[in-house]
């Protein structure tokens, strides 16, 4: 029998990354798709703040389409619900009856998650759910990924932080209470290399910016 088709919610950073490499070895699901955030007002995916440009080679080298979800600037939790069940019902209508995400411990995020889809008679999937963050950071790079800090909260790191390699020196530098795999957002990655993917990307750091109470780095093709 083949396996049941998925959306996977993909930010273009590490969680997701492992997700995806976790459901496409265990082989219990179909990744049909991946569904990301994006905002209107910059171009980029939210949060991470990474070009759209970069997104879609991630994409193609992954080898699978995207299923874009776009809000404005500052949308409040309303127009984000509004934009993505909208997202979910397409998906849905074409057979599509579970979404995989890459959480980890937020018990707050996986019960909205959950109920969201159940609503709509979908399923959540975390395939990588209460691991140990230690050791799924070390994983991730034993695995061949190779990331970059795209965005960086100055309240748990400084700005120096921001474009670094997600590496072993990058996990012993990090201060007392910062979960290796920034689970509280202390941090957000943008990954560009490792088994996922068919051809590795090149790409750069660019400017370091502080918007809107983060560092920013401009990720750029190399």
């Amino acid at each position: 029998m083949p396996s049941p088709g998925a959306l996977l919610s993909w930010s273009g950073g590490k969680d997701s990354s492992l997700a995806l490499h976790e459901v496409r070895k265990s082989k219990d699901f179909e990744v049909v798709s991946l569904l990301t955030t994006l905002t209107k007002d910059f171009n980029r995916v939210s949060m991470h703040g990474v070009r759209k440009a970069l997104l879609d080679i991630q994409a193609s080298r992954i080898g699978l389409p995207v299923e874009e979800v776009w809000i404005s600037k500052g949308a409040t939790n309303e127009e984000y619900e509004s934009e993505l069940l909208e997202a979910l019902a397409h998906s849905r209508a074409r057979g599509v009856h579970s979404v995989i995400f890459g959480d980890l411990f937020l018990e707050d995020i996986r019960k909205y998650r959950e109920e969201r889809l159940s609503a709509m008679n979908m399923t959540a999937v975390f395939p990588i759910w209460k691991k140990d963050t230690r050791e799924l950071a070390s994983y991730f790079i034993k695995e061949g990924f190779k990331a970059i800090l795209c965005t960086v909260d100055p309240r748990a790191l400084d700005r120096t932080f921001c474009g670094r390699e997600f590496d072993e020196s990058l996990l012993s530098d990090f201060p007392a209470g910062v979960d290796p795999c920034g689970e509280n957002g202390e941090f957000h990655t943008f990954v560009y290399g490792g088994p996922i993917f068919q051809k590795d990307l090149d790409v750069r750091k660019g400017e370091v910016v502080l918007r809107d109470g983060f560092y920013f780095a401009d990720i750029l093709p190399g």
